[in-house]
């Protein structure tokens, strides 16, 4: 029985000289480095029958979709929002200051529109039912967020959402216990069974 799979694809590494936490901060885009992954990647997705391209409307997340749809050939980048990068109070601190707090931009107590990590899959998992609608039984693409894959892998997992399990991800092959830039994990949905959680690799 036919699929579906959607690759959520971290985006490259990112030219960031100061070292801050650049969250949804404009102008930060990839490095050559960055540039050489995403194309890396474009050219493991034209071995595979990828239909579709989406990317989070942030910069490096273009600017990876770009060279993997030059690589790839025949894509063409869409933009969603719903793959965007978390909203965090954090955007600007150095980045030192953030990894003090083991990845947990969401446990704070200030006031504002920040983003939990449930509001964070219920957007992801709204693009997810989309991919299915437009897509089934084929293969599609995001250029996303690490936290975004990583909270939407937890969910996919049955883990429980915290920040605290964002680095606990070993296990489903993730080398650092987190996402690598162009890094690939695919949400495996069986044809029939498009409500259930996903398989994961």
């Amino acid at each position: 029985m036919t699929a579906t799979l959607i690759h959520l694809i971290r985006h490259g590494e990112v030219h960031n000289p100061d070292q801050i936490l650049y969250g949804r901060l404009s102008r930060f885009g990839l490095t050559a480095r960055g540039r050489r992954q995403a194309s890396a990647t474009g050219r493991f997705l034209k071995e595979r029958p990828v239909q579709a391209l989406y990317t989070s409307p942030l910069l490096r997340a273009r600017q990876t979709a770009a060279e993997i749809a030059r690589a790839h050939g025949t894509l063409r980048p869409r933009i969603s929002s719903l793959i965007n990068e978390a909203l965090t109070p954090f955007e600007g601190f150095p980045a030192a200051q953030v990894r003090n707090r083991r990845g947990d931009f969401y446990t704070h107590g200030l006031p504002g529109p920040y983003e939990k990590p449930a509001e964070i899959l219920e957007r992801a998992r709204s693009f997810i039912r989309r991919c299915l609608k437009r897509h089934e039984g084929v293969e599609t693409a995001a250029v996303t967020h690490g936290d975004v894959v990583v909270f939407t892998s937890l969910w996919a997992l049955g883990a429980e959402l915290t920040p605290a399990n964002k680095n606990r991800l070993k296990k489903i092959g993730y080398g650092a216990g987190y996402p690598a830039h162009c890094s690939i994990t695919s949400l495996i949905f069986e044809r029939g069974r498009l409500d259930d959680r996903p398989r994961i690799e």
